[in-house]
């Protein structure tokens, strides 16, 4: 039975039919979520792409963490649910404590747009157990807001429970403390990731393929879990 992953768009979100399109490249049915609907169509996991949902009023993702299907995800990621939050989606992940830590202005306050290279540091995720440990992958990267912060007690504890899933490699695009590019909670089914890894999964748009382990691992994760 092909896996069905939900993708929900938001008023403001750009990159949904990306993550729709990476999904199907995958092997994955993906179906359409709607923030105002609350119901998650019985999809087995999540994405929340990136782009500016609700223009990012106040700051990023703090509506959206208020959404309607957003209290269904948060249920659900409690239950096991996996859920991928991409760029805005890391954001919003972070608003909703699903995440620690929050997402703040690139120190050097310019909107960063380059491929980037990230290192992978856990590989025991639902959306990570396809790579290997350290190694390197090529995605491309994309935010004004994107420099990850925590206090020093909250990265000690990602660190200690190697729940740093990726860092930046060759240049830290935004500042974010400790080059984090990626992070878990953790149970493993919740990945926040400011990269985009939907637009690195043809060799046509993308500067790599490597992105597409990212949708190929929630899917060897979804056969390993029981029904």
């Amino acid at each position: 039975m092909t896996a069905r992953v939900g993708v929900v768009t938001f008023p403001g979100s750009l990159d949904d039919g990306d993550a729709a399109r990476a999904v199907r490249i995958a092997g994955a049915e993906p179906v359409r979520l709607w923030h105002g609907d609350p119901e998650l169509h019985g999809v087995d996991a999540v994405v929340l792409p990136g782009g500016f949902s609700y223009g990012d009023y106040l700051r990023c993702g703090a509506i959206a963490r208020f959404a309607p299907v957003m209290e269904k995800i948060v249920d659900a990621a409690a239950g096991g649910l996996p859920v991928l939050g991409i760029c805005n989606g890391f954001q919003i992940l972070c608003e909703a404590h699903l995440l620690p830590g929050a997402l703040t202005r690139n120190q050097h306050l310019h909107f960063r747009n380059r491929d980037q290279i990230l290192r992978i540091e856990a590989t025991g995720t639902a959306w990570t157990n396809t790579f290997q440990s350290g190694q390197e992958v090529l995605i491309p990267v994309k935010n004004g807001e994107g420099c990850y912060v925590a206090d020093p007690a909250t990265l000690d504890e990602l660190e200690a429970e190697g729940r740093v899933v990726a860092r930046y490699v060759g240049g830290n695009p935004n500042g974010s403390q400790r080059d984090i590019a990626a992070i878990t909670n953790p149970a493993g089914n919740v990945v926040g990731i400011m990269p985009h890894p939907e637009h690195a999964v043809e060799a046509l748009t993308g500067p790599s393929l490597d992105g597409l382990g990212f949708f190929t691992s929630v899917l060897k994760h979804l056969v390993g879990t029981p029904a």
